[in-house]
């Protein structure tokens, strides 16, 4: 029996190698999507807002990736544990992590406030209703913020749960791609709030896909190493392209929320670039990130290292981004990318090496 599960184990580990590429470079595209100096859209001319559309784009699909790929390995975890030992398991190597970096961030944002009041700057809080000012970064942190896609996440996993009996039936994930589609259509109609941080069930359709993806994986790989790269490459520049024009269309039509990851086009371009990276498979090179390790880390870390450690840096420049041309503040994105990403990865190796490693998720 042992050496029946062995033969079983090992290429099920080979052939799953892909997953720590497309965990690290969707980490990568989450956290360049957030590092951004400018409130976009800003620009007044059609080349300078294509440009910038194209910038913002070109990792759109991260998000959606991650939801695929958490499906994906959350499938035989469905299987092998009850809905409780499941729920428990991840909210114990989850949420404790989620609520202590949560603590430190308001923490650091308070300490802020109260720097800028001693050097004569109220900052919102000292000189308003301390009390209000907390209850209202807290939520603002918790619903409009990075840190809302944990407790989203559970929500999907916790639904998924529920109807765990039907979890592979047809209908129940057009039930769900329905869901999905009226967050897209929602950012030309404004029925209710449109940023995809607020979007609670909308990207449980694709945790589901990702677990009827494992199922079906054998299948999957097949078609995805039977269609030639020619096709893939045609189809992501295509798909590319339109998430571009729909961003503009929605600029052109005074959407303040025109690059929302859950837009069509977007939608279509991350299933795209999801079968690019299938194709592409295992980046031995990632591989010595530990994107398995560090991945989780990363995301509870770079909000943190974002708002709170880059404006150290970047507000005495007194940099006048609101003036500069796309270019300038492309480059710009890119700089605090870097840094975000390599300090946050940093941190996320060196906690995992201490007795605080239970704060990464470890």
């Amino acid at each position: 029996m042992n050496t029946e599960l062995t033969k079983e184990t090992v290429p099920l580990k080979k052939n799953f190698d892909f997953v720590n590429t497309i965990r690290c470079i969707s980490m990568m595209g989450i956290v360049f999507e957030h590092s951004h100096l400018v409130q976009a859209p800003m620009y007044n001319t059609m080349g300078a807002t294509i440009l910038e559309a194209g910038v913002i784009q070109f990792f759109k699909f991260s998000t959606i990736a991650f939801f695929l790929i958490g499906g994906f390995l959350i499938n035989h975890k469905f299987q092998e544990y009850s809905a409780g030992q499941y729920l428990k398991n991840r909210f114990k190597n989850t949420v404790s992590p989620w609520l202590f970096w949560i603590v430190i961030y308001l923490a650091l944002t308070m300490l802020d406030r109260w720097v800028a009041y001693s050097k004569g700057s109220d900052g919102g809080l000292m000189l308003t209703d301390f009390r209000a000012y907390i209850s209202d970064l807290t939520f603002r942190v918790l619903f409009f913020s990075p840190y809302w896609f944990i407790p989203n996440f559970l929500i999907c996993i916790t639904l998924l749960l529920v109807f765990k009996k039907y979890l592979y039936n047809y209908w129940l994930g057009i039930l769900f791609g329905i869901v999905s589609l009226i967050y897209s259509v929602n950012l030309y109609f404004n029925w209710f709030e449109t940023t995809h941080t607020s979007a609670l069930f909308g990207f449980v359709f694709y945790l589901w896909l990702g677990v009827y993806l494992n199922r079906y994986y054998t299948l999957v790989v097949k078609f995805v190493k039977d269609t030639r790269w020619l096709t893939w490459i045609f189809l992501l520049i295509l798909t590319f392209v339109l998430g571009i024009w729909e961003s503009v269309h929605l600029i052109e039509l005074g959407s303040k929320d025109a690059y929302n990851t859950l837009r069509i086009s977007n939608i279509i371009y991350s299933f795209v670039a999801f079968g690019v990276l299938l194709k592409i498979g295992n980046i031995k090179t990632l591989d010595r990130l530990k994107p398995r390790e560090t991945t989780f880390g990363i995301y509870l870390l770079h909000s943190i290292i974002i708002e709170r450690f880059l404006p150290l840096i970047f507000q005495p420049l007194k940099l006048d981004v609101q003036h500069y041309n796309v270019w300038e503040n492309t480059v710009l994105l890119m700089i605090r990318f870097i840094m975000a990403y390599s300090i946050s990865y940093l941190l996320s190796s060196l906690i995992i090496k201490t007795k605080m490693r239970w704060t990464v998720g470890q």
